[in-house]
């Protein structure tokens, strides 16, 4: 129950990096209208919205930008409609990677991941391909100095936890995606700083590759995530 997906480090660090240039906020504000369509625009009877303003937040985001993209949402503004779609395929070196995106034209979005996969030397496959390497949890990624693994694992037995992986002061924990937002409130409730907590596609088993094949990889990966549509980009390299 140690060590980090390098892929996971990238990620959250190009995250911040994007909420500067505001493209995070642009992605956020698609998610937030999907959510509150799908699931109504109260936060409290509605956790996937919850977690997403409480990103939001943790962004900097200004409130009326949330509370639009909310009214958008459930109809009492107008505006364009966002559906999910989840692509599966092959990265370089055979990388397997799932892309969930939010798009207002799937037809637009599927050309062209399939001409950013073949570019980059992957391959956009059928669905069903690849997401059986992968399963659906719920991930919080929080930070603390004075917390151990063993400590935080005893603390959170209560709750439906598949895995803890530990680096240094940053912890990442595994749940059961409906356990989600009780388990991230029970990590707040032991002081620990929540950095990022989402419904992921983890990798059953990984791979790992020399740091030149790698860094392909990841320069491929960050491409899809530049992509307006892409919503997140998940992989089994680590």
């Amino acid at each position: 129950m140690s060590g980090h997906s390098k892929w996971a480090t990238i990620k959250h660090k190009k995250a911040e990096l994007d909420s500067k240039r505001g493209q995070a906020f642009t992605k956020l504000i698609k998610e937030i209208t999907v959510a509150a369509r799908l699931g109504g625009g109260d936060p409290n009877g509605n956790p996937r919205l919850r977690l997403l303003l409480d990103k939001a937040k943790e962004m900097n985001m200004p409130i009326e930008n949330a509370k639009r993209a909310i009214q958008r949402g459930t109809g009492e503004l107008p505006g364009v409609s966002y559906e999910e779609f989840t692509y599966e395929g092959y990265g370089p070196n055979g990388v397997a990677v799932m892309v969930e995106t939010l798009s207002d034209n799937k037809n637009r979005t599927v050309s062209e991941l399939r001409h950013l996969f073949s570019s980059k030397g992957g391959t956009l496959a059928e669905s069903g391909a690849v997401n059986w390497m992968f399963e659906r949890m719920g991930v919080i990624r929080a930070q603390d100095g004075n917390m151990t693994e063993e400590k935080l694992l005893e603390d959170l037995l209560d709750y439906d936890i598949n895995d803890i992986k530990a680096e240094d002061d940053k912890f990442s924990i595994y749940c059961n995606m409906k356990s989600l937002d009780a388990v991230k409130s029970a990590v707040e409730k032991l002081g620990m700083k929540v950095e990022e907590s989402e419904v992921e596609w983890v990798a059953k088993n990984t791979t790992s590759l020399e740091d030149e094949q790698a860094n392909k990889v990841f320069e491929f990966l960050g491409a899809l995530e530049d992509h307006e549509d892409v919503k997140n980009v998940y992989a089994n390299l680590v």
